[in-house]
């Protein structure tokens, strides 16, 4: 009896080995299409699998024999509660609170000098500095920091970020390849093997193939995988911002003393302080002097009509050097960065109706009655060629405002304008970026030195950065992804599911038996493939953790040394290249980048070949397999 029931054991458990398939490649298939949202993907593979999973209690309430639930709905939720996706969470918290704090500017700056001479050297310094890093610290915080410097570096460059956003997740993974702390799945299956106690890894023993699979792989990266992203349209607040970034405000200021503009002279018959803004003219007494200017001193009471884009503004108005920053300043006057008071640029439409119809700005109160600061006015996306003062406002009308965080959100109410929800940022306070900096780079190096793990540290961070003021809890919930959060929760749920069902096992077991007798070098090549392609499909953590006994045991049958079976599992569990679910650092691009689930798979999928055929041909020669 007891034969039967394991038969029927056996058979049951390979029931729903095959429905985990099933659902795995429902969702490799929706991911890749997107034709429902990735969040409803992600809800019905959870709802899926924890109903078949599920199936025994329900037989057994309809009358039928009682059965073993193979997974619980704690055990297929507890990816929820994984060190892997709070620490990436963590982390979007933490990135927050360096840009809302202005912390990367300086670093921006200095890299935004060597732009203006060469952006495309620029940008290929950045990702190999990138590449670099990421062979001694935790690829992750890598990612983070660098995505807003690369983005503002490749504007400046006149690429868009789609194009670029991919290749530093990428050149970072391959960075991670070249050490054993490079990488959380190189430390992954150092310990499984070095439990086994047949192999012990060390710091730099993976480091000669790495670099060159790294090498081989970051030329792909930087060279030719731009062009595969060309076409990449973005999504929908890049394209707004794309639409907005070209178009120019009229805006004016009237010097006042103390101003930093009083008294400089043109240059070449311009301005230096004014850099990023275009100075239309300048009105004095009455009189217009138009550019270009010679032999002119701004003085008291000088109005300056200028035009800029908003970009240009809002970089002025972070820029404490610069002469318009004191227009930031009088809403920062005792304010501390991330509360309601943070000084927040917005636009607004005149609507119809409006009592602001046919006055100027300065006949409507409008800044009396809401604090807030008209800058800058726009007319059916086209920049007035008139001074400030003069503009009778028209129902449409886009105006750019200046106010605190509360002020601008109180426009919600108000009847003569509607306010452009999307377009509310508020400008980096540089009061506490040191004490952002500090934060991260303490955060990195608890993690870099082991000292705490990775999770602990990551929400350590957060912690500090709220508590430190950089950013308040409505921030820090924004910048939380429920996009990332769901697609990992449910990517662990199907891994969970593979594993306990045989899955791996099943495609193991199939893949020795179909390589048997082969060549040592075409089975440590066929090998590293199928752990490239199932690393793209579950996470690279559980690959590496299911495949390295399995290296062991390819290794013992072939009475061959470990290493190069060992070393495949290492490197293809890396070759997350494919899929946005893959690597948590292919999530933290995705929404910078605008990627569709297909983008990666356009451009990951050639990566993953040239990484196993530099593997394949290198390996042999390189343990003396010929």
């Amino acid at each position: 009896m007891s034969e039967i029931a394991s038969v029927h054991d056996a058979a049951e458990t390979g029931i729903y080995m095959w429905l985990t398939f099933g659902v795995i490649i429902f969702a490799m298939i929706s991911y890749a299409m997107e034709r429902i949202s990735l969040e409803i993907t992600s809800l019905l593979i959870l709802i899926v699998l924890l109903v078949i999973f599920q199936l025994p209690h329900l037989w057994q309430l309809l009358g039928g024999p009682e059965a073993n639930i193979l997974l619980t709905p704690t055990e297929l939720l507890a990816g929820f509660g994984n060190p892997a996706l709070i620490s990436v969470m963590a982390l979007l918290v933490m990135g927050q609170g360096l840009f809302q704090s202005g912390a990367l500017e300086g670093i921006t700056e200095k890299l935004s000098n060597l732009a203006n001479k060469s952006p495309l050297l620029a940008v290929g310094l950045i990702l190999i500095l990138a590449m670099i890093t990421s062979a001694f610290l935790n690829n992750t915080p890598v990612v983070l920091m660098t995505i807003p410097i690369l983005a503002t570096i490749a504007t400046k460059a006149g690429i868009t970020a789609p194009r670029l956003m991919m290749s530093l997740s990428f050149i970072c993974i391959l960075g991670g390849m070249t050490t054993l702390i490079g990488s959380s799945t190189n430390l992954l299956v150092a310990g499984v093997i070095e439990d086994t106690g047949v192999l012990h890894i060390d710091f730099f023993s993976i480091t000669v193939p790495g670099a060159v699979l790294a090498g081989v792989g970051a030329l792909y990266v930087i060279f030719v995988m731009p062009y595969l992203l060309k076409s990449v349209a973005g999504n929908n607040d890049e394209e707004r911002e794309e639409q907005t970034s070209g178009k120019q405000y009229i805006l004016e200021m009237r010097l006042k003393a103390g101003d930093k503009l009083v008294g400089a002279q043109p240059v070449a018959g311009f301005f230096p302080e004014l850099t990023g803004l275009t100075l239309r003219m300048v009105e004095r007494y009455g009189e217009t002097f138009l550019p270009p200017f010679e032999d002119f001193t701004l003085n008291v009471g000088d109005t300056l009509v200028m035009a800029a884009t908003r970009p240009e503004l809002t970089d002025a108005l972070s820029d404490q050097g610069h002469p318009l920053s004191s227009l930031a300043e009088e809403h920062a006057e005792g304010v501390k960065p991330g509360n309601i008071n943070q000084p927040t640029l917005a636009e607004v439409v005149v609507a119809p109706g409006s009592r602001m119809n046919g006055r100027s700005i300065y006949q409507t109160g409008f800044h009396f009655e809401t604090g807030c600061k008209v800058l800058g006015i726009q007319r059916r996306s086209r920049m007035l060629r008139q001074n400030l003062r003069d503009i009778r406002l028209e129902a449409g009308d886009v105006l750019l405002v200046l106010g605190s965080s509360k002020q601008i959100q109180g426009l919600r109410s108000n009847r003569d304008v509607l306010l452009l929800e999307w377009s509310a940022s508020n400008l980096p306070n540089f009061a506490y970026a040191k004490r952002s900096l500090t934060i991260f780079g303490l955060t990195v190096l608890l993690a870099a030195l082991n000292i705490l793990p990775i999770v602990v540290a990551a929400i350590f961070g957060s912690i500090c950065m709220i508590l430190g003021g950089a950013l308040n809890i409505r921030q820090a919930s924004r910048s939380i992804d429920l996009r990332i959060f769901l697609i990992i929760g449910a990517s662990l749920a199907m891994s969970r599911a593979m594993e306990t069902t045989g899955g791996v096992a099943f495609l193991s077991s199939n893949f020795i038996e179909v390589f048997d007798g082969a060549q040592p070098a075409v089975m440590i090549s066929a090998f590293f493939l199928l752990c490239a392609i199932t690393t793209n499909i579950l996470s690279n953590n559980a690959t590496a953790v299911l495949f390295a006994p399995i290296a062991l045991g390819l290794a013992s049958s072939l009475s061959m040394a470990p290493e190069p079976f060992i070393f495949a599992v290492i490197f293809a569990a890396n070759c997350s290249f494919a899929t946005p679910i893959s690597y948590q650092t292919n999530l933290l691009v995705m929404t910078p980048g605008g990627y569709q689930f297909k983008d990666f798979m356009r451009a990951g999928i050639p990566l993953i070949f040239i990484i196993w055929i530099t593997y394949s041909l290198f390996a042999p020669w390189y343990f003396g397999l010929y």
